[in-house]
């Protein structure tokens, strides 16, 4: 049963998709600071993802790791997060949290859940 319907706040990263695919090259990361979330982004030979920045075994920069055949690897332990679905494929039951990415005509957009609060 859901309780609320929570909707997102989207906020332009990127004013187009070719911006967008200039500046995050494949296997690299960006990023951003949204509404006080770190924001880790990054290009892999099958898309583009948006997941926190932090590892959530024990809170390093996964920015600072590295990205190969479709998951995001933690610079500390070296546990890997499966990119499409964001569970941890090695090291334990731990779940990256992602964002969705839009990319619009009018720009690239990253969406953020709004509190219970704000819907």
């Amino acid at each position: 049963m859901i309780l609320f319907n929570l909707s997102h706040h989207w906020i332009k990263i990127f004013e187009n998709q070719a911006e967008l695919e200039n500046y995050i090259q494949l296997n690299s990361f960006v990023v951003f600071e949204l509404r006080g979330e770190k924001i880790c982004v990054t290009r892999t030979e099958k898309d583009f993802y948006a997941v926190q920045d932090k590892c959530p075994h024990n809170g390093a920069s996964l920015s600072k790791g590295f990205c190969s055949k479709n998951e995001i690897i933690c610079p500390l332990h070296r546990y890997s997060f499966d990119l499409d679905t964001g569970r941890a494929k090695t090291g334990g039951g731990f779940a990256l949290k992602k964002y969705p990415i839009e990319i619009k005509s009018n720009g690239v957009y990253i969406g953020i859940k709004a509190k219970w609060w704000e819907a």
